[in-house]
């Protein structure tokens, strides 16, 4: 079952790889369990930017998929796109996906669109703790209207496109999801300090 977590200031308050070495983080949050920790949500909803703050809190190692990507292709995100289509981009994802989500005792930010296919939905739920980022569509339209990196939004009428993906996603967002925490425009570092004790508590049905 999902649990939604209000974080809106005026509310009240098995064997894996090696993560390498963490960030330190002073001073350092313990979780009861090593499981990774996958940041899902639109474009915008803030997964890189919470997930870096979050993996310093907890002195995990931080991963962003679409670095991943860029690093292993050796281009940016929008040139994948170009070369290869959507198509070709989300056959590479699905593969990084299935590496890094076999990591232990990190924080993954996923792309906007990696929970499109089933079976990453599938290694979503089943190897780790699932948290749905969610934002409203004015926070999304104001967060990426400066960002050149969103090949999905390079088109004379980006609201529209984001409106048509938030209608079609949220759902599958809302499928793999264990929490799910409004981002909204609280700051990341309290927003983080108030994700903590949610999944310090969270306990992951096998």
């Amino acid at each position: 079952m999902n649990v939604l977590a209000n974080t809106d200031p005026a509310a009240n308050a098995g064997p894996c790889e090696s993560p390498g070495t963490a960030a330190e983080a002073s001073p350092r949050a313990h979780l009861p369990h090593d499981l990774p920790i996958f940041l899902v949500g639109m474009m915008g909803a803030g997964k890189t930017t919470i997930g870096r703050g979050l993996a310093r809190a907890l002195g995990r190692e931080f991963i962003d998929l679409d670095h991943e990507l860029e690093a292993r292709c050796g281009v940016r995100v929008p040139v994948i796109f170009e070369i290869e289509g959507e198509g070709g981009f989300r056959k590479r994802e699905a593969a990084a996906l299935d590496h890094c989500t076999q990591r232990c005792g990190i924080v993954l930010a996923t792309g906007g669109g990696a929970v499109l296919a089933p079976e990453n939905r599938r290694l979503l739920r089943e190897r780790g703790v699932v948290v749905y980022l969610r934002a409203s569509l004015d926070e999304l339209v104001r967060r990426t209207s400066r960002d050149r990196n969103r090949p999905l939004l390079a088109n004379p009428d980006p609201r529209g496109t984001l409106c048509d993906l938030m209608s079609k996603r949220e759902p599958l967002y809302e499928e793999v999801a264990d929490l799910v925490v409004e981002t909204g425009t609280m700051p990341v570092s309290h927003l983080v300090k108030s994700l903590l004790p949610l999944l310090q508590a969270y306990e992951k049905n096998p």
